[in-house]
């Protein structure tokens, strides 16, 4: 079955999500690299769901393509996670993808801090730009959303059309809760980032990013005392 954005259907998509609502996020993954093979890309952040889904993806398919849009604001606990999953999964293809301007460039061009000033627009340089050139060719990539992390996230299926990248978007934990991913995470003995011990449930850049308190949404530590709550890739 060769499956492609264009290629489908909404109906067709229907049909897909309905064949795998009774199957688990590992079953989801091995439909994923049977249909698109070299074609599916996970886009990685290496968050808790992050480092859950490289561990699923590592018992379907050893040499995986995974990519991590540094933005070259991350916190520093974020690479060094990043170079401990590398030891731990080594056939494991990493890459680490940045944006075509320089953090110098973008301050010439745009004005200091403008992660501060618009953050939707530096969103869109550091992140957004360098996924859909990562994606160019690829036919699907895969994503660690789950349905309980947001409003905005809460109709997400396993099989997703993406319009933005115009590709097909594979989210196998839309049913997994915080509590499933820590489980897993102890149940495995995975490394993760240490951030998240210190409340911070969700991992972005370290100038956008703040902890959480009292368990909250777990996105609001994300771009705090401002209406964004998404950086764009999953609008």
């Amino acid at each position: 079955m060769t499956v492609s954005y264009h290629g489908l259907t909404d109906e067709q998509y229907e049909q897909i999500n309905a064949e795998l609502e009774q199957k688990d996020a590992l079953d989801v993954l091995r439909w994923g690299y049977q249909t698109f093979q070299d074609d599916l890309v996970y886009a990685c952040s290496f968050g808790a769901e992050g480092v859950v889904l490289i561990d699923l993806i590592y018992k379907v398919r050893k040499d995986a393509k995974i990519i991590f849009l540094d933005t070259h604001k991350h916190f520093k606990e974020t690479y060094e996670l990043i170079d401990r999953v590398k030891e731990r999964y080594p056939e494991l293809r990493i890459e680490l993808l940045e944006s075509e301007l320089s953090l110098e460039q973008q301050a010439q061009q745009y004005g200091d801090e403008l992660w501060k000033t618009k953050p939707d627009v530096c969103c869109q340089i550091r992140k957004v730009e360098p996924l859909n050139r990562a994606l160019q060719g690829s036919r699907a990539w895969l994503s660690g959303l789950r349905r309980e992390q947001s409003p905005t996230r809460a109709n997400t299926q396993f099989v997703n059309k993406d319009r933005k990248f115009e590709s097909l978007k594979l989210c196998p934990l839309i049913h997994w809760t915080w509590e499933d991913v820590w489980n897993y995470i102890t149940l495995y003995q995975l490394t993760y980032n240490v951030l998240h011990d210190q409340g911070y449930p969700s991992i972005g850049c370290e100038t956008c990013t703040l902890p959480v308190e009292g368990g909250g949404d777990s996105r609001a530590g994300r771009w705090a005392q401002t209406k964004k709550t998404e950086c764009g890739l999953h609008l």
